[in-house]
């Protein structure tokens, strides 16, 4: 990987991990294009450039962040089983299934189908404006939905708007939820990766890390406030449709 690869790699990452899209698989998709190798410092790479996307949500929602408390409860308990089946399985997860194309191109056509249906359901059922109102058992079941997006394609943001709205949640509250939800899952996930990875990175690798996690972080800066005026006004079909075609692209492509 060159610096080149890591900025665009970056700008990927934080123009799709608040997206139900799936950052992870969109990673792999243009690694494949841009010809990078699949190292273990290329799916370190993926993982630890998240932290950039998530700083930007830090910098917008600091204010709730650092004050609401009764969201911060109703986060903590949605990280849970994201947190315990993380640690659990990261070893299967990283040698298994991050790089999988044929594990991808199921999810993202998949997720595309749930999405699409989630929506539908939205219209009908969705009543809570503001996530602060969920009881702990739905966000409970919030975070059961965002753990499935440890599996590459899924994306993590589309489990989790997808669980909110079928726990009642209106788009853009489900959503922004999603955005919360996604500092402690991470911050913790990036960091324990880094950790577990840090003795086999090259100075170089370190300044890869640091272009990729800038890149994310800017782009990410920017998606976030179009994406909330976007579902303020219309549906998630155009992001399930997405899903769908680029998960047969990418097989047609790829496998």
């Amino acid at each position: 990987m060159d610096i080149y690869q890591a900025v665009l790699l970056g700008i990927v990452e934080g123009l799709t991990e608040f997206l139900p899209v799936s950052s992870t698989g969109h990673l792999i998709l243009t690694a494949h294009i841009l010809g990078v190798d699949n190292s273990g410092f290329t799916k370190s790479f993926e993982i630890a450039i998240q932290m950039g996307a998530i700083l930007s949500v830090i910098l917008l929602y600091a204010k709730r962040l650092f004050t609401d408390y009764e969201m911060w409860k109703r986060i903590l308990v949605a990280f849970l089983p994201t947190g315990a089946l993380g640690f659990l399985l990261y070893k299967l997860i990283k040698t298994y299934l991050i790089g999988n194309d044929k594990v991808v191109v199921i999810s993202l056509i998949a997720g595309g189908i749930f999405l699409l249906f989630a929506d539908r359901v939205c219209e009908r059922f969705c009543y809570i404006g503001d996530a602060r109102s969920l009881g702990f058992k739905r966000a409970f079941l919030i975070g059961i939905f965002q753990s499935t997006a440890m599996i590459p394609g899924v994306s993590r943001s589309a489990s989790t708007i997808i669980g909110g709205m079928l726990m009642g949640l209106h788009r853009k509250a489900s959503a922004e939820f999603s955005f919360l939800l996604a500092v402690p899952t991470m911050i913790i996930a990036t960091s324990y990766d880094v950790y577990k990875s840090h003795s086999t990175f090259t100075h170089s690798e370190w300044h890869l890390l640091l272009v990729g996690f800038l890149s994310a972080f800017l782009s990410a800066l920017l998606t976030v406030k179009v994406f909330l005026r976007f579902i303020s006004r219309h549906s998630f079909l155009p992001f399930g449709i997405y899903r769908i075609v680029i998960g047969f692209l990418y097989g047609l492509l790829f496998l």
